[in-house]
């Protein structure tokens, strides 16, 4: 491989998250075995001519977001934020159309909006469920602006969400309570509830404490199984100690947890989920979000076998992923973004 077949990819991210890449190999200053090499882009220094020295632009736009306003459905006022750095380099990416950037700051307002990504999800159900089939979809959920009891409780009957729910702020990332949730078990319990307005009050389905971790880099799609928050039965027990008060947890931080036996559960749901059901799902959010790098959430609902995607977000570490497997294919991904928009004359 020539000098002039090498890509220079130029990435912008905060330091510790660019550091975990770096120390898994993931951002080598050397060519890689297909022809790229990365350099950090520096927000605190002028931004032009390091960008000059770049073919790629690898970004993760929401570790700069300063603030989000939202207004009516899913929409946002003036989109996103960005702090006074970052938006140099929107403006240098506006004024600069060709430039391959992976990805355009405008597909990844939908995985910044929990409502805008349920509003998506409802696309499954036309696109992959069949009668008689294990079905993929989306939780059952509610757009909520406040928590009056009065009004609520008529609203969650009328989209079939019962108790136990689970609260999200309607922002998915990138301010600072975007991850402070809560578990609710009554009704009554709504009021007042310490969460971020406006909020999605999502279906708590019953998935055996296992949730399925999938990331889709270009065209190649892998997955990991966690741990994940307790089955319905430990849940109640959790609540019956709170007395029955809501949970609230920092999803980033801890979730919800108990002491009951998961041996079983995890058996069961691990060897229930259907790997090519959820990589087909994959591939139909990977065209239809846009996106080149992302991961998503599964479980597989107790009694009926459903495949619902719980959550959707950008660039996500992949850690779970071996590094000789995960990086490798992190590479392809990008050096086929650059070549698709090259023969696309988007880029140059």
């Amino acid at each position: 491989m020539g000098k002039d077949d090498i890509l220079t990819v130029g990435y912008v991210m905060k330091p510790s998250r660019a550091q975990d890449f770096a120390k898994r190999g993931a951002f080598p200053m050397c060519p890689t075995q297909n022809g790229l090499k990365f350099i950090p882009i520096s927000l605190e220094l002028p931004l032009a001519p390091q960008l000059q020295q770049v073919d790629i632009i690898l970004h993760k736009a929401t570790d700069q977001i300063v603030s989000i306003q939202m207004i009516s459905s899913s929409e946002f006022l003036d989109k996103i934020t960005y702090s006074s750095s970052f938006q140099e380099l929107q403006r240098y990416i506006e004024l600069n159309p060709k430039c391959c950037i992976i990805d355009p700051l405008s597909d990844i307002y939908p995985v910044v909006d929990r409502l805008k990504i349920q509003e998506i999800l409802l696309g499954l159900e036309n696109n992959f469920n069949k009668e008689g089939s294990t079905k993929i979809r989306g939780p059952k959920f509610l757009k909520v602006r406040n928590f009056e009891v009065t009004n609520l409780a008529q609203k969650l009957l009328e989209a079939k969400l019962t108790p136990p729910s689970i609260v999200k702020p309607q922002v998915a990332c990138g301010v600072a309570d975007a991850h402070s949730m809560a578990i609710v078990f009554r009704t009554e319990d709504y009021e007042g509830l310490n969460v971020p307005l406006p909020a999605i009050v999502q279906e708590y389905v019953d998935h055996s404490s296992r949730l399925f971790k999938f990331y889709v880099l270009g065209e190649k799609v892998f997955y990991a199984v966690k741990k994940s928050t307790p089955s319905a039965e430990g849940l109640t027990k959790l609540s019956e100690k709170n007395g029955f008060k809501p949970l609230l947890f920092d999803s980033l931080k801890s979730l919800p947890t108990s002491n009951e036996s998961q041996q079983h559960c995890v058996e069961s749901s691990e060897n229930n989920m259907e790997l090519e059901l959820v990589t087909n799902a994959a591939n139909w959010l990977r065209t239809t979000l846009n996106l080149t790098i992302f991961g998503f959430d599964v479980v597989v609902q107790e009694g009926s076998g459903d495949h619902v995607i719980v959550d959707v977000n950008y660039l996500p570490s992949f850690k779970e992923v071996p590094d000789d497997i995960a990086v490798p294919a992190f590479w392809d991904s990008i050096k086929s973004k650059y070549n698709k928009a090259i023969n696309n004359g988007e880029a140059t």
